[in-house]
């Protein structure tokens, strides 16, 4: 058209070329946000480290240079002492500073092609490419140094420790074991005390692999009624007449017999199986107890059941509820119960060890500590339990008869026992003379192989048909 401008033409060349840098750059800035997102998903956000999966990447590459001849890798996990109660009482905001600051702590620690991770929470783990153990501990020893000066919050400042544990790489092993074994000897480093590394022992793991199979055997053992109850009889020595017993638990194993306490119970404890054993034990002892109120030639009615009682007994809510339940069902009275408490159970008198207790003694039940003076023995604390007998500890009779002063100092404990407004019964008695010494000083109560050692049911039925064992 007359007047207009011509177009101008621009070379198809140079439009490819400008459109090639601009896929180019596109491509860059996918290749860089990629990038980052890798980055990002191998990075804990707090801190800066590598997360689990930026662990994983590391081991993997350790264990192919190790299947080329290196030397294999080690891992230390390392876990803050004390952290939750830093946390609960510091909050939130100074926990994630005190994190930041042990990250920064450990990574100046370690070398430059170390790996250093936070798993999570109080977390760490380094892994330390190519390192036999020697030189892991001394990588070790390095950031326990490392976190020992205090960490400034502002307003105050805390002292931060840790504990270690170091296991060494097998060619077999998996990321998943290595953490696992590396954990146990973390584990053990915390029961040692704080701020320790401790190198991983094959026989921990045996041992948890035991503890293991005891737990899931011990759990079909009360499902299947393979434990059993022993009773051994409580004598009032006035008299010589069986005022009541204790019910011990037996486990018949199927392969292995009849297994005592001492060898199920800490595993028990320590697993959290203990609860559901110490129901077991309640609701058969309990039952037993009815049963021989049924049969007239066992009918004692101030007859009582003595069953143990475990700190977890006393953390539980639910115990009390058990315990009231497990009476009523068989219409015994409160006062035929007598719980036995070991002093360690409850030293620490905390507001819900309290609360149980008061609980116990509003139902009516009869408590008792015992094991009495083998450990705290405090009559301050003694007398602000709401317990009505003592079990005195057998290493107190054990020298009665041999040492002349040992009366004399037993009856200044049934003094002081008697002047806390508490019946005391006295453990370990194995002799006629024992019985008749302890009468002498006004002793209520006694147990021991000479009156009778632990029987089953039956055994046991027999002897308190008698209902003397020992004649006045």
């Amino acid at each position: 058209m007359r007047g207009s401008k011509p177009h101008r033409l621009i070379p198809v060349d140079s439009r490819i070329e400008k459109l090639e840098r601009h896929v180019q750059a596109l491509m860059e800035e996918l290749h860089r946000a990629r990038h980052e997102q890798r980055r990002e998903a191998l990075t804990d956000a707090l801190t800066g480290l590598g997360n689990h999966q930026a662990l994983v990447n590391s081991f993997v590459e350790a264990q192919a240079a190790t299947a080329k001849g290196a030397v294999p890798p080690a891992l230390l996990l390392l876990n803050l002492d004390g952290f939750k109660a830093l946390k609960n009482s510091a909050g939130h905001a100074a926990a994630d500073q005190v994190l930041v600051t042990v990250a920064m702590r450990v990574r100046s620690a370690v070398r430059e092609n170390d790996v250093v991770t936070r798993l999570g929470g109080d977390e760490f783990a380094v892994l330390l490419p190519a390192t036999p153990q020697s030189r892991a501990t001394a990588v070790g020893n390095r950031i326990l140094a490392a976190l020992g000066p205090n960490i400034d919050l502002g307003n105050n400042s805390i002292r931060c420790s840790a504990s270690l544990g170091l296991r060494t790489a097998e060619p077999h092993h998996s990321i998943e074991d290595l953490l696992q074994e590396a954990d146990l000897a973390m584990e053990e480093s915390k029961n040692e005390g704080r701020n320790k590394l401790k190198v991983f022992d094959p026989a921990t793991l045996h041992a948890r692999q035991l503890q293991r199979q005891i737990v899931g055997e011990l759990r079909e053992a009360i499902r299947s009624d393979q434990l059993v109850l022993f009773y051994q009889p409580i004598v009032e020595l006035s008299t010589g007449r069986i005022e009541g017993c204790e019910a011990l638990v037996r486990w018949n194993h199927p392969i292995h017999g009849l297994i005592m306490p001492d060898q199920f119970i800490p595993v028990a404890e320590a697993t959290g199986l203990i609860a559901e054993l110490g129901r077991w034990v309640l609701r058969k002892a309990v039952g037993q107890l009815r049963q021989w109120r049924d049969n007239p030639a066992t009918t004692q009615h101030d007859f009582s059941m003595r069953i143990n009682v475990s700190a977890a007994d006393l953390q539980s809510l639910e115990f009390v509820d058990d315990v009231g339940e497990a009476l009523a069902e068989e219409n015994l009275a409160p006062e035929s119960l007598v719980l036995e408490l070991t002093e360690s159970a409850i030293i620490h008198n905390n507001e819900l060890d309290r609360y149980t207790l008061a609980s116990l003694h509003r139902l009516g039940v009869g408590l008792e500590i015992d094991d009495f003076g083998a450990g705290y023995s405090s009559m301050g604390y003694l007398r602000k339990l709401p317990v009505d007998r003592v079990k005195v500890d057998r290493q107190f009779v054990q020298d009665l008869g041999t040492d002349p002063s040992q009366l004399g100092f037993l009856a200044a404990v049934q003094e002081v026992i008697r002047s806390c407004g508490l019946e005391g019964v006295w453990e370990g008695i194995e002799t006629a003379e024992q019985a008749e010494a302890l009468r002498s000083i006004g002793c209520a109560s006694g147990q021991g192989y000479y009156f009778g050692r632990p029987l089953p049911e039956a055994d046991f039925t027999e002897q308190l048909s008698r209902q003397v064992v020992w004649p006045a």
